[in-house]
């Protein structure tokens, strides 16, 4: 009964959308004029049905409708309930249901709330529509949610243990309002160069939507980082896998293009570098999906393996890309206003290079071994030296830059203050020496990287300061985001070089000396749980030179729907330091892996890069 009913909705909604496209058409060549009130109600209607088809599979997902193949592959009756729930989107099926659902939303609350220009809202409209077009058509025909399977099974296969998580059920859907937001001004870009409608009115119409799809993309990773440290049970937080670049390559290109709107909105200037950006954002996002559910790529949280759906994404991938580089090449503007007259335009612009240059780091470190593999068939892996060797440098001028880059102002004649600059300098360098004596295990390159951490980090908190004293709050969002970069590179510098790590197989009942640790393997301990069997592992770890005891378990999962078996980490937080302790059999025998690792100030980098999202968030709600 709830596949046909959702399948009639998923029809019914590119029936829709067709209208819609219809409609919207008329702008393309001219203002012809129409009745409004059907575009808004096929609009609303849109919506009205993607959230109905929505809830229908996420009711099916709740009441474990095995008749659904998505629900028979992904759920069964025993899971709890949250995790039924999140089943919904932990698929490639209920993922791309929740991709469209996003894509109306943001197409409903664009003409909604844009009507400053009727041509460029329609237009905007018509380019977003041809995006649901193209997806809801992937999901009805090769991705389809609602597909019913026959004779109906009596028990689900379920969930991916790894998925049944509280940070990876809500990493998806944060994840998606960032790679899916970037849709509206990948629209609004098509919209404004065939419309004409540009300048600072362009840029006001698209900033809060850049900025709500950073905030979100940047708070997706977080938690998904998050997820990564203490599920996958490898003690770090950020492997360059090739699916978290995915993510990262739009982050990149989102935020360039959050600074670069702010130019074309005070100085109408860099027009043409902000619709390549807003272009580039959604291309990017496109192609990490594709990465991801063509099958191409081999991670732990790919959705999907499928090369049908692969050509199908990659042929759309390259319709977008195609018809948005046409139509820019045929309406390119002739002239943007220069910037040579701003000193903050220029910093701003300096920060775009930058994050041009990541990116492009980033993205030949993710698609190189593609290349080598399909057209050498040799298997490479680019990993953390790589990355490291490009990224590291580069990020010490770059964080200089976001020190001084907002005191300028857009007078070309405005000058820094030297005097802060050197107090902050040595002030950086002072922290950086004590840093040094105390822990003595910094490298060169890792001492440069910790004063310009801290000398962005003292510049904003002097900043920050200054703001509040003046009884003025509207630059607080960047400040904010800038301070929670800062502090990101500061943490995650110190804790590389400062991470202790241990791996050894031990028995039950023994003991094992390590530097300044004594770990005591007390018992195992077998636990049932609701969809799971746990082997639980009781551990004393003794610090030697203070004599105190951390109790840490970790755990072995046993689970039969599907049989799997999963390494959980114990973790023992505190402001300071991580302790870190998983164990693994070894064959049939009672020997066990043990890997154990000290790991500081993780508390700090989740802290810092939640930062930055807030900072993100705060600016939605400041109109300056």
């Amino acid at each position: 009964m709830l596949s046909y009913f959702g399948n009639s909705l998923l029809i019914l909604n590119v029936f829709i959308t067709l209208l819609i496209l219809y409609f919207s058409s008329s702008f393309l060549t001219s203002n012809v004029k129409f009745d409004y009130k059907i575009v808004k109600r096929l609009i609303l209607s849109q919506l009205s049905i993607t959230v109905v088809s929505f809830f229908t599979l996420l009711f099916a997902f709740i009441i474990t409708d095995l008749s659904i193949i998505s629900v028979y592959s992904y759920s069964h009756e025993s899971k709890p309930i949250f995790y039924k729930i999140a089943g919904t989107w932990g698929n490639h099926e209920g993922s791309l249901m929740l991709w469209v659902l996003i894509l109306v939303v943001f197409s409903f609350l664009f003409y909604l709330f844009n009507n400053q220009n009727l041509r460029f809202r329609n237009l905007t409209l018509f380019f977003q529509n041809i995006l649901i077009l193209g997806f809801s058509i992937f999901l009805l025909v090769n991705s389809n949610p609602f597909e019913m399977i026959q004779p109906t099974p009596v028990e689900g296969l379920g969930l991916n243990p790894i998925l049944q998580d509280p940070a990876l059920a809500i990493h998806p859907p944060l994840l998606y309002l960032g790679f899916v937001g970037s849709s509206i001004y990948f629209s609004a870009a098509m919209a404004s160069l065939i419309s004409g409608y540009r300048g600072k009115n362009f840029a006001s119409s698209i900033k809060s939507w850049i900025i709500f799809s950073w905030a979100f993309q940047t708070l997706g990773i977080i938690v998904g980082s998050i997820w990564a440290y203490y599920e996958l049970g490898w003690g770090g937080f950020w492997f360059w896998d090739p699916v978290e670049n995915a993510s990262l390559m739009p982050w990149f290109a989102m935020a360039a293009l959050a600074h670069s709107v702010i130019i074309l909105e005070r100085r109408e200037s860099l027009y043409s570098w902000v619709i390549i950006l807003c272009l580039l954002t959604f291309i990017l996002s496109v192609t990490g999906t594709f990465l991801v559910r063509s099958g191409i790529l081999n991670s732990v949280h790919t959705f999907a393996s499928d090369s049908d759906r692969g050509i199908y994404i990659l042929s759309f991938l390259c319709i977008m890309i195609l018809s948005s580089f046409l139509i820019f090449l045929k309406k390119f503007p002739i002239s943007d206003k220069p910037i040579e007259n701003s000193n903050k335009g220029i910093f701003i612009l300096t920060n775009n290079w930058f994050m041009v240059f990541y990116l492009i780091t980033v993205l030949i470190g993710t698609i190189y071994p593609i290349f080598t593999e399909v057209f050498f068939e040799t298997k490479i892996s680019v990993g953390p030296p790589y990355y490291n060797l490009l990224i590291i440098p580069v990020l010490i001028p770059f964080l200089v830059l976001m020190a001084i880059g907002p005191e300028t102002t857009w007078n070309k004649n405005s000058f820094l203050k030297f005097k802060k600059l050197i107090a902050v300098i040595i002030s950086a360098v002072f922290i950086n020496l004590f840093l040094y004596l105390v822990l003595k295990s910094f490298s060169v390159l890792t001492n440069l990287i910790v004063i310009s951490s801290l000398f962005l980090i003292i510049y904003t908190l002097i900043d920050l300061l200054d703001y509040f004293k003046k009884g003025s709050s509207y630059k607080l969002p960047r400040t904010t985001a800038h301070l929670g970069f800062g502090l990101l590179i500061l943490f995650i510098g110190l804790n590389h070089n400062l991470s202790e790590e241990y791996d050894f197989n031990l028995k039950v009942g023994e003991i094992k000396i390590l530097d300044n640790y004594e770990i005591d393997f007390n018992n195992l301990e077998l636990q049932d749980e609701i969809n799971y069997k746990s082997l639980v592992g009781k551990f004393n770890i003794k610090t030697l030179n203070t004599n105190k005891i951390r109790s840490l378990n970790p755990e072995i999962r046993i689970y039969s729907k599907p049989e799997t078996i999963t390494y959980e980490a114990s973790i023992k937080t505190n402001l300071l330091h991580d302790y870190f302790l998983t164990m693994s059999n070894i064959g049939d025998g009672d020997i066990y892996n043990i890997k154990f690792q000290r790991k500081p100030l993780m508390m700090w980098i989740w802290i810092s890069a939640f930062l930055i999202s807030l900072g993100g968030i705060l600016r939605l709600f400041n109109k300056t």
